[in-house]
């Protein structure tokens, strides 16, 4: 597939979380057709062997790994399954997440109407669920934070890697209605910049994605009707995008490539890039 960018990737691996997912998905088949061999690292790992089939069917190399971001020792399995078959990771991106109804209100604004409220289907602040926040941040932050641990102690090793978190603009400018999600993508873009800082003397470069608003398995319900025309929150987002539509995964491409060459971003570390159709610069007038 042509992405408009031209990257060599041959005798790198790369390690995917969330590989199993439509944004993930794409980058890893992009990755592949780039000459990368593709570990698809997924919760799910039927998700996960689907993905490395479609690579390995278009002619690419790649496989299928079960990963609990969340859980060291599962991340350890994979990795060692990983190196068994591909030999140390390269690339690693950092692709699981996600939200939670309980880390979700119903309403963007506070009214004094809320403190009566009796309805359980109507979730406020004051019904944020502290478990269901810290599902949020553990998913995000940790999920990020231990697969980093276990997969760079190779990048280390021979001097040279490249990590690529995932953030949001969540994390530029909080959503209403998701404080948890916002706050913890937020998270991302902090242990970005201090991960860059900290591994800058080791050879390994540390940079971040923050992807606009994109119709995933995950949003679509918040974003579309039954009859597939989109919901006043969807109509709000795409007034407030200059370029007046959503996102397609393959707009994360581009920039991916360009992330993960050694030549073309050498000297970019600790960079949170927005692929957001103008969205961040937009001040609503």
């Amino acid at each position: 597939m042509k992405y408009g960018i031209q990257t060599d990737l041959t005798g790198k691996v790369a390690f995917v979380t969330g590989g199993g997912g439509v944004l993930c998905g794409t980058m890893a088949k992009a990755l592949a057709d780039a000459g990368a061999k593709v570990a698809i690292a997924d919760l799910r790992k039927e998700a996960a062997d689907t993905v490395a089939k479609e690579i390995n069917d278009a002619g690419g190399i790649a496989m299928g790994v079960e990963c609990n971001v969340l859980n060291r020792e599962s991340i350890e399995a994979a990795n060692k399954e990983v190196i068994e078959k591909f030999g140390e990771t390269d690339i690693l991106i950092n692709g699981a997440g996600g939200n939670h109804p309980k880390g979700t209100t119903s309403m963007e604004f506070m009214t004094k109407e809320v403190l009566e409220n009796t309805d359980e289907n109507v979730k406020t602040f004051y019904d944020l669920d502290p478990d269901g926040v810290q599902f949020v941040f553990n998913l995000n932050f940790l999920g990020t934070l231990l697969p980093s641990q276990v997969l760079t102690k190779g990048m280390v090793a021979k001097g040279s890697g490249t990590i690529i978190n995932i953030s949001s603009m969540n994390a530029f400018t909080p959503l209403t209605k998701i404080p948890a999600y916002s706050a913890a993508k937020a998270s991302i873009s902090n242990f970005t910049q201090w991960l860059a800082v900290h591994m800058s003397k080791v050879g390994i470069r540390v940079n971040a994605i923050a992807p606009g608003f994109f119709l995933t398995d995950q949003n679509r319900s918040l974003l579309t009707n039954e009859d597939g025309s989109y919901t006043a929150r969807a109509d709000k987002i795409l007034n407030n995008t200059p370029m007046g539509e959503f996102g397609t995964p393959e707009d994360l491409i581009g920039v991916l490539l360009w992330l993960t060459s050694e030549e073309a971003a050498r000297f970019v570390t600790g960079t949170v890039i927005p692929v957001d159709g103008g969205f961040a610069a937009y001040s609503g007038v």
